[in-house]
């Protein structure tokens, strides 16, 4: 199958007559918009035609990790979208991964063959943190999901942002970062027992397991991220709470107060680990005297409003 895919993309898209020949049909419809806002884990869908919205998911698309048969393999398998029925006019994705041109130009590819269109945006997700929260205003924009980064939004466009570095170097605060500390004291027997116990009632895994995935699967930073749920379910211990405080208090540090606009604008969270960890967010603001601005669990519902 993929063999299949590599020809179609050497030879269809090389030859711009056969493409415009083969996607004329693509502009018969108008006023169907497909918005897309992927992390590395999900990917929120968003089909608005003639004002009207429907949603769907799938896994995260990232074309850093996906090769472009498995880019497509998602699109056929868990993208519920008639392409035989829905004509669209334009696609907007908005996606990590993507800083790479030539990984931005083989989404795009992607979506072209899977959707028959040429008007396709291929932005990154960061964008849409911004435009979702601060909407045609002055503001950052931070993201704390799987992992997390942020930007300085001038009302127009992303002016300033600090380098994210992923789930090796970086992301902290994230979710793959929560996992992270949280596997550290699992592995190096920090948790009590009662937590250790509820750890391994939940897992199931042994050490030589959790190295595995780390070092030797793919995705190791999804895998991480998935203890961040663990230690929200455990809100009120004491040393989840301090995991949680101490890697937020990492981001706010190595991150937000280098911007030297953080005490003249608000400040917007978006992602899972914002919207669980709510409140250390406006705790650590208060700390650090930040204006905290609107917290958000996935960045959709405020991009439907700025497109409208």
């Amino acid at each position: 199958m993929r063999n299949a895919y590599n020809y179609i993309f050497t030879n269809l898209f090389a030859n711009e007559n056969l493409f415009q020949f083969f996607f004329t049909f693509a502009d018969m419809q108008s006023n169907n918009i497909l918005i897309a806002e992927s992390g590395s884990t999900k990917t929120d869908w968003c089909l608005l035609r003639n004002g009207k919205a429907t949603n769907y998911k799938t896994q995260g698309i990232n074309p850093f990790f996906l090769s472009q048969g498995e880019i497509i393999d998602i699109f056929e398998k868990e993208l519920k979208i008639n392409t035989d029925k829905i004509l669209l006019d334009k696609i907007i994705f908005y996606g990590s991964g993507i800083a790479n041109s030539e990984k931005k130009e083989n989404l795009i590819k992607c979506l072209r063959y899977h959707f028959g269109i040429r008007n396709i945006t291929v932005e990154s997700d960061m964008l849409a943190a911004a435009l979702a929260t601060c909407q045609h205003n002055k503001g950052i924009a931070v993201i704390l999901g799987t992992g997390s980064n942020s930007c300085y939004f001038d009302g127009k466009k992303m002016a300033e942002k600090q380098v994210s570095l992923g789930f090796v170097l970086g992301d902290e605060g994230g979710g793959n970062h929560l996992g992270k500390k949280l596997l550290q004291y699992y592995l190096y027997g920090i948790l009590e027992k009662e937590m250790q116990d509820a750890f391994e009632e939940t897992f199931k895994l042994t050490q030589s397991e959790i190295l595995e995935s780390i070092y030797r699967k793919p995705f190791p930073n999804r895998f991480l991220a998935q203890f961040a749920k663990f230690c929200f379910d455990h809100r009120g211990h004491y040393i989840i709470e301090n995991i949680i405080e101490d890697c937020l208090n990492e981001f706010f540090i190595n991150h937000l107060i280098k911007y030297k606009q953080v005490w003249k604008v608000p400040v917007h969270f978006c992602g899972s680990v914002s919207y669980e960890a709510q409140d250390v967010i406006a705790q650590l603001c208060g700390q650090y005297n930040i204006e905290l601005g609107q917290i958000m669990k996935s960045p959709m519902k405020g991009l439907m409003q700025y497109f409208k």
